[in-house]
């Protein structure tokens, strides 16, 4: 079993990019379809990384639920319940975790 999990969306570019990337390193990692299979809050605190720099700023739910103003707390529980709110992707090895936008990110864990 491979020890990176990355929390994927299938349709996004830079997460295939983030996958292409793991793979031509040899690295198979375990997929998590977050849209599917949304991460808990304890997940999310898992990343060790701040919340606001998990959550996607630009989706209409952000601005629905007034996020801008919003805990740390509050931002995760909405990612939880929203997963279009995670910023994506996602990759996690161990207990780091990068948000692979550049998708190049993702060699930091390498």
């Amino acid at each position: 079993m491979s020890d990176y999990v990355i929390y994927h969306n299938p349709r996004c570019s830079k997460s295939r990019q983030a996958l292409e990337i793991l793979r031509a390193a040899g690295v198979e990692p375990r997929i998590v379809e977050y849209l599917k299979t949304p991460p808990t809050v304890a997940q999310l605190k898992q990343f060790n990384l701040p919340a606001r720099d998990i959550v996607r700023a630009g989706e209409d739910e952000y601005a629905q639920l007034k996020l801008a103003a919003a805990t740390d707390a509050e931002v995760l529980a909405a990612i939880a319940q929203h997963p279009i709110l995670l910023q994506r992707p996602i990759v996690v090895r161990g207990n780091r975790a990068v948000v692979a936008r550049p998708p190049e990110k993702v060699r930091e864990l390498l």
